[in-house]
């Protein structure tokens, strides 16, 4: 009897300092990753509505990265030459045809600017939040990294950044913006997982935009503050919009919980900052 309470014990040691292992000792710049295999937060994401979209304005493209393979995006030329881009970051469903969607939307918003949404995912996509979940959390950072400074490269050193994503790609939109260094014209981050580490905060060379709901079990307040300061102390400003009893994923409108009234609010204040950072009339 003795033995079996003391394998008993054993047993739930293990799996208390496992999950704290999990859900704790998460390395500085994962944190997203991990958020991806939290049960609630892959709960809280119900499957996107079916949606089809067909446009001449944009077309996949192909580049070169840094790890010697290829890259893909979304790209949605201006109608005239422009020297002002702008990359966005998709959620964890990866590059599906609302994001494509929105990238024609915010290039007719903005105007005279390229755009770049690109494929984080090497061409998955899926409407499966387990799929979806092990495609976020098991993206390779240096994989990533090497995406997103191989669509730089493909932009050009004489073009001026701005970086939107959401979610998943609201931390992207922040990685991209930092490895813009002073190409950098501005970061919009629809409710990400604020950066922690101050080293690489410190990176950063633009201002910083942060849309959020009051509502979002899953990105807290406090790290969002704590981010504010970090980016404040590079010089540079750090404007957090919260959406009173908004939950997480409130712009998403392939989500069947979108708001639709803030949705349109932070768009537009998302517009008036990136037109003004990337001096667009």
């Amino acid at each position: 009897m003795k033995k079996i309470i003391t394998l008993i014990t054993l047993l739930v040691i293990t799996t208390a300092l496992t999950a704290s292992a999990q859900n704790c000792c998460v390395k500085k710049g994962q944190d997203m990753r991990a958020l991806a295999l939290n049960p609630a937060f892959k709960a809280s994401h119900l499957p996107p509505l079916p949606f089809k979209f067909d446009s001449d304005k944009g077309s996949m493209i192909s580049f070169e990265c840094l790890d010697s393979k290829k890259g893909n995006a979304y790209y949605v030329p201006s109608d005239e030459p422009t020297t002002k881009v702008l990359v966005i970051f998709h959620e964890w469903w990866g590059l599906n045809d609302y994001i494509k969607r929105e990238a024609v939307r915010w290039q007719a918003l903005l105007g005279n600017v390229d755009v770049y949404a690109v494929d984080l995912y090497d061409g998955q996509v899926t409407d499966d939040p387990d799929v979806a979940a092990k495609l976020a959390g098991g993206l390779d950072p240096k994989r990533g990294d090497a995406i997103v400074k191989g669509v730089l490269s493909k932009v050009g050193k004489d073009k001026l950044v701005g970086t939107v994503g959401w979610c998943f790609g609201g931390s992207w939109s922040f990685t991209a913006a930092m490895f813009a260094t002073n190409q950098a014209s501005g970061c919009v981050m629809y409710y990400g997982v604020p950066e922690k580490d101050p080293k690489r905060v410190a990176k950063l060379k633009t201002d910083v935009l942060f849309i959020w709901g009051s509502q979002d079990k899953f990105i807290k307040k406090y790290d969002i503050d704590e981010l504010g300061k970090q980016v404040k102390a590079t010089g540079h400003t750090f404007d957090l919009h919260v959406y009173d009893g908004a939950v997480h994923a409130f712009a998403n409108p392939s989500n069947p919980n979108y708001n639709s009234l803030y949705a349109t609010q932070a768009q537009n204040i998302a517009v008036k900052f990136l037109k003004e950072k990337l001096a667009l009339d």
